[in-house]
């Protein structure tokens, strides 16, 4: 029972994570294509400046759970997809230093460097959890003794890529959303124009994966066994749909909500698809790592039970005030003061 808990809650918060810091790899995404000028590109900085920080929480979260939790699991993760846990760790410095030097200097080449890192470190990320996630679906190639049987380019299949994709047009829409709900004139406009254009997208994209994932994974086994899941990706599907209903009447926060709601019910949908599984082995079944043969101690998992459900929702409280605290668009005003990016 407590195995099963901490796979739902380890599902959760990695697609906690996905929601909160996925708008911010959005925005970081559209910088280079939707800002005019230096101005604008301030618009940016600051829609995430107050939160991204705080987003980053939940990737610790999830990474902490699945070393304290599965550590067998966390061991052979990072082993067998070493190379794109490595570039995303060194991505997600870029753009946690862009942040702080971009302003450093009053250049206009130096700005621009750290908007290229902003960039890099956006989309990277973005791109290789989704083919990571989508690898880990279908199966990763490790034998008996948890050794990786490929490299860097057996992970980027044509499923692995897909799922990238797919991460990275969620993210996209759901950074645009964010931005249409911080953003004044023009920018808002364009923001406002392209989440209308990349919901399009994302639409495609996720139909193309839903029906390749019935062809490369066995996620639809534990559907199929139990209807009543397929519940999931039905809030998938509406989620989506809501999305663009208000789109439609400009109601960007609830927009970015059911936004959130795709994000997090996708994630999900794989998730469950998995269980038991943690860690699928692509060359047989019997090298699987599951939520039961990978878990940590029962004592170890009551414990950590106990201090998940009192500092949670602590921080759900806390990053809830920060919401509310900055949660007026960004004006003129606000990019002249001394708190400004």
């Amino acid at each position: 029972m407590l195995e099963t808990i901490w796979f739902i809650l380890w599902g959760i918060l990695w697609a906690v994570y996905f929601m909160l810091d996925g708008y911010d790899f959005g925005l970081g995404m559209l910088t280079p294509f939707l800002a005019r000028d230096d101005k604008e590109t301030r618009v940016f900085y600051n829609a995430m400046g107050p939160f991204w920080d705080g987003n980053e929480v939940w990737l610790i979260t999830a990474g902490g759970v699945t070393f304290a939790a599965f550590p067998t699991t966390y061991a052979v993760m990072f082993s067998t997809l070493y190379t794109p846990l490595l570039l995303i760790l060194f991505a997600l410095i870029i753009r946690a230093v862009s942040f702080e030097f971009r302003g450093k200097i009053d250049s206009t080449g130096w700005r621009k460097l750290w908007d290229t890192c902003l960039f890099v470190g956006s989309f990277l990320p973005a791109l290789l959890f989704g083919v990571a996630f989508a690898n880990i679906f279908q199966g990763i190639p490790f034998d008996k003794d948890h050794i990786f049987q490929g490299n860097l380019l057996t992970l980027l299949n044509p499923y692995g890529i897909l799922g990238g994709v797919l991460f990275v047009a969620m993210f996209l829409l759901h950074g645009s959303l964010w931005l249409a709900i911080k953003a004044e004139g023009p920018l808002y406009r364009r923001a406002a124009a392209t989440a209308s254009l990349l919901w399009v997208v994302l639409l495609c994209v996720a139909v193309a994966f839903l029906v390749f994932t019935w062809y490369a994974t066995s996620l639809y086994q534990n559907y199929l066994s139990n209807p009543i899941l397929f519940i999931i990706p039905l809030i998938t599907v509406a989620a989506l749909v809501i999305t663009r209903i208000f789109m439609a009447k400009a109601a960007w926060w609830k927009s970015w909500f059911a936004s959130s709601v795709t994000i997090m019910s996708a994630v999900m949908f794989g998730v469950v698809g998995l269980y038991p599984n943690l860690y699928p082995s692509s060359l047989n079944k019997a090298y699987s790592l599951t939520a039961f043969n990978s878990c940590s101690s029962p004592m170890t998992l009551k414990i950590m039970l106990v201090v998940v459900l009192i500092f949670v929702p602590i921080v759900i409280v806390y990053q809830g005030w920060v919401y509310h605290m900055f949660k007026e668009k960004i004006t003129d005003e606000y990019l002249a003061s001394e708190e400004a990016y």
